[in-house]
């Protein structure tokens, strides 16, 4: 059903596949998210890679013809263009205990920051950059941003191996913080959120043990959302 953020293991890389073109289908085509590949370009690009990494760079190589300019591959590295000047540089590591890649996902143009697609031994996660201020924020699935550039979501949830939790992260000049967080606990197998509108998301889930999917709408003011202090 959806991407979901799943932390998965490279044994689970068609799975993990599947998980990403099928949020691509979710998404709703926000001029934020307008390099964003569909979920048909994921599929045809992965359809024959070795695993998460390397779907990661194919993805990247599209990208990169997309968003010239923007960042640059030079061997292990991938260097990315930080506003006004500079650069912020990413270094894959090959080693069997803590390995980790990186590769470009999106570039979220309204508020000046790229998404990285991150790989680690057992894991998928996503990396925020801020190219103004050169500061990362990591999350366990991809932060989709709000119509009014204020927000991002994520929905980690999955059948094993996930936090289970939909979040609501607040955007600063220089920071990235969880706002709001919800867990539907087991009851659901894979879920994904996108932005209605401003304050609301649309959430689709698959219950756990059925087939079909079902969805329903929360507003940011629902009370149902815990709601985090700022620090």
């Amino acid at each position: 059903m959806s991407e979901s953020g799943e932390r998965r293991h490279a044994g689970d890389f068609r799975m993990t596949v599947m998980h990403v073109v099928a949020a691509a289908l979710l998404c709703v085509p926000l001029p934020a998210l307008a390099t964003r590949l569909s979920a048909a370009e994921v599929a045809a690009l992965c359809a024959n890679a070795d695993g998460t990494a390397h779907c990661g760079r194919l993805i990247e190589a599209a990208q990169l013809k997309r968003l010239p300019g923007l960042a640059r591959r030079e061997g292990d590295k991938l260097l990315v263009s930080l506003y006004p000047s500079g650069t912020a540089t990413f270094t894959d590591v090959e080693e069997p205990v803590n390995a980790r890649s990186y590769s470009l996902w999106d570039s979220l143009d309204a508020i000046n920051a790229v998404v990285l697609y991150t790989t680690t031994n057992d894991a998928t996660l996503f990396t925020l950059l801020q190219r103004t201020t050169n500061r990362r924020f990591e999350f366990p699935a991809e932060p989709l941003l709000s119509p009014d550039r204020q927000r991002l979501v994520t929905a980690d949830v999955c059948a094993k191996g996930c936090s289970g939790e939909i979040a609501v992260w607040r955007i600063t000049k220089d920071d990235v913080r969880k706002e709001l967080a919800w867990s539907p606990g087991s009851i659901w197998s894979d879920a994904a959120a996108t932005w209605r509108s401003s304050d609301t998301l649309a959430i689709e889930y698959t219950p756990r043990g059925q087939q079909g999917d079902a969805s329903f709408e929360r507003k940011l003011s629902d009370p149902a959302w815990t709601r985090l202090a700022a620090p």
